[in-house]
């Protein structure tokens, strides 16, 4: 995987957020704080998944590519933009 590093180090941020969110819903806060933190982490979880498509459209095609023709490297990648598209 392309800068592993920086994208662990997302992760853990936006797992960071996410139990700031349980304990903001524990502490009964006020629910337009909550969803403006729920916008946060959909926000920086997106911003994973591009860095993840973008690693996976430059070096993980590259390795479909050997022993698969084009065509299939390309319906792979077509199918896996479509999921991940799908869940935004």
């Amino acid at each position: 995987m392309g800068d592993k590093t920086a994208i662990i180090k997302r992760l853990r941020r936006v797992e960071g957020q996410i139990k700031g969110i349980q304990k903001m819903v524990d502490e009964e806060k006020f629910c337009g704080d909550i969803l403006i933190q729920v916008a946060a982490a959909r926000a920086a979880l997106n911003s994973v998944g591009g860095l993840v498509l973008e690693n996976y459209m430059k070096n993980c095609l590259k390795d479909y590519l050997q022993g698969e023709s084009e065509e299939a490297a390309l319906d792979k990648l077509v199918d896996v933009m479509l999921k991940y598209t799908k869940q935004n």
